[in-house]
């Protein structure tokens, strides 16, 4: 015990869980950071200066890649050079009572590495908006509670954008905005003010840099991120290239891989946790470690599972579960409805680089009472862009391959949607009382559906889009549903919810367990409602930096 002794356990070395490490290494404590995966350095074990044409598949996957991970290979961002990103689906099952589309990458790092990186703070809307409808349970936080936070960590995630002074879309800490092509700025002008609701098009928000970070970036406009890969120029926020460092630099951290942690150790008497138990995924040996704090960051579903699998006497249904709500109020975000249409004129511009974000819409509905629909309750957003892609349909051979240099005879422009998730008791995960997978873990179960909210946004969605686009000057328009399922929009949430009654809720509002208090959950599973902007990684970063503040100074106080 006492050579696996440290003084705080992070688990999980996400966006989340990289903060964690960060902020309790940074506070002097000799921090054991635990991944499931493998390790991941950062640069040494990249592969983004490689180019395609020197790839075996061209950056295609194969048919065996699709039977490996049937889930992953339908990812958006996907391929030959991300795929080792994302973990292979037969090793790692999962049940889906209902349709629920998993991404998942365990390395070092996790999903930080394969992120949208789309960076928007959460308003006064969101952290009143049960307290207002009735849906879930009120936060117990507000927005004053969180804005010093997300104003502490922005600088040094590095996020892009512009401040527009909307109070629903609140302005950060940003660099320079990345410009928006000419098409995008015409189309933003063209309806500035023409909308009663308030639409306006903005600059996209991205935890891509403008400005150097320390020793990160700028963005080299390789555009490479979009499509999964690493950053070699850390041109982009990852745990890899900027927390984890920041935590190594300290002399503080132990960074363990290959080290998935199954139950979180409990002790009746002193009602605390007293560790966790790791089995090593390589050799499969059990092994405890000993802390008197203990992060879980583990993503939103992977945290719940170590909690459910963390029964006792005192906890039969699972650490902190006395509540009845672990697992339960899973949220995503409905996504993929909108409408594209052509733009004539500015055949003389094309644009140079690959920018790695697009544009945005803010929210314009149920703001207020000028904005209340009827039909359904919450929002969203819209992001999307305009681009003008090349001709490459002209014969082939080597016509084709001129064709391919010559822009097309059009811009095009089209936005997509992101609606919020309602909270319902209903759309849970749980483990499987018989099946485990290879490393003798319970399977997790999901049983998670869009609602009639949900359903009632979908054609306000898309023709909402098409009013913005036909304002802006577009032709040929037309609406589209991708028609995806819970889970593809990769902001799975609400799984370990904080709230003010410990009846009806698991955390507090310092993300502690309410009856286990030297345990703090900071990542997607502490979420109340979903939001309706996309990018919530940001708010998982603020949270854990305000709970680790918490957890040292209670520690210190000798509270914990």
């Amino acid at each position: 015990m006492k050579t696996n002794t440290y003084e705080a356990i992070v688990v999980g070395t996400g966006i989340s869980g990289g903060w964690a490490a960060k902020e309790l290494c940074e506070k002097g404590l000799k921090t054991l950071v635990l991944e499931r995966g493998r390790n991941v350095e950062h640069i040494k074990d990249y592969d983004d200066m490689v180019p395609p044409w020197e790839l075996p598949y061209r950056g295609r996957i194969t048919k065996e890649d699709r039977r490996n991970s049937p889930i992953q290979s339908g990812v958006y961002n996907y391929n030959e050079r991300s795929k080792k990103y994302f973990v292979n689906d037969l090793d790692n099952p999962y049940i889906q009572d209902k349709p629920f589309e998993w991404a998942r990458g365990y390395q070092v790092g996790g999903r930080s590495l394969i992120w949208g990186r789309q960076s928007y703070r959460r308003s006064f809307l969101d952290f009143e908006a049960n307290a207002k409808d009735g849906f879930g349970v009120d936060w117990p936080i507000r927005y004053k509670d969180i804005e010093p936070w997300y104003d502490y960590v922005e600088p040094f995630v590095g996020i892009s954008g512009s401040k527009e002074g909307l109070a629903h879309l609140p302005d950060g800490k940003f660099q320079p905005p990345m410009p928006m092509n000419c098409v995008e700025s015409e189309v933003a002008q063209r309806i500035k003010g023409k909308f009663e609701d308030g639409r306006m098009i903005i600059h996209g928000r991205t935890a891509n840099h403008t400005q150097k970070v320390g020793d990160r970036g700028p963005c080299q406009y390789k555009g490479s991120c979009g499509a999964g890969h690493a950053c070699s120029f850390g041109g982009y926020f990852s745990s890899n290239s900027a927390t984890l460092p920041a935590a190594a630099k300290t002399g503080n951290m132990t960074l363990r891989p290959y080290s998935m942690v199954q139950e979180v150790l409990y002790d009746k008497e002193t009602r605390r946790a007293t560790g966790v138990r790791v089995v090593d995924t390589e050799t499969m040996e059990h092994t405890e470690f000993f802390a008197p704090i203990i992060f879980l960051n583990a993503s939103t579903l992977n945290t719940t599972a170590i909690l459910l699998n963390s029964k006792s006497d005192v906890f039969p249904n699972g650490m902190g579960n006395g509540s009845g709500e672990l697992g339960h109020n899973l949220m995503d975000m409905p996504y993929g409805m909108g409408a594209r249409g052509r733009y004539e004129g500015f055949e003389d511009k094309f644009t140079f680089g690959s920018r790695p974000t697009g544009i945005f819409v803010p929210r314009f509905r149920n703001i207020n009472k000028a904005t209340e629909q009827k039909d359904y309750v919450r929002g969203f957003t819209y992001q999307g862009g305009a681009g003008r892609g090349r001709k490459g349909d002209e014969g082939f051979g080597r016509d084709f391959k001129e064709s391919l240099s010559m822009p097309a005879d059009h811009w095009t422009m089209g936005i997509t949607a992101w609606g919020e998730h309602l909270p319902h008791h209903d759309n849970k995960m749980y483990l499987h009382k018989d099946k485990k997978d290879k490393y003798g873990m319970p399977v997790i179960c999901v049983d998670c559906e869009w609602k009639e909210n949900e359903a009632a946004m979908v054609d306000d969605m898309m023709n909402s889009a098409a009013e913005i686009l036909e304002m802006g000057g577009l032709k040929d328009i037309e609406t589209y549903n991708w028609g995806k399922i819970p889970g593809s929009c990769i902001h799975e949430t609400g799984t370990a919810r904080m709230g003010k009654d410990p009846k009806t809720s698991v955390l507090n509002r310092w993300n502690q367990i309410h009856e286990v208090p030297n345990v703090f959950v900071t990542d997607g599973s502490s979420m109340c409602s979903s939001g309706t902007t996309p990018g919530p990684s940001v708010t998982y970063m603020a949270l854990t930096a305000r709970a680790v503040d918490y957890a040292v100074k209670e520690l210190n106080r000798r509270n914990l």
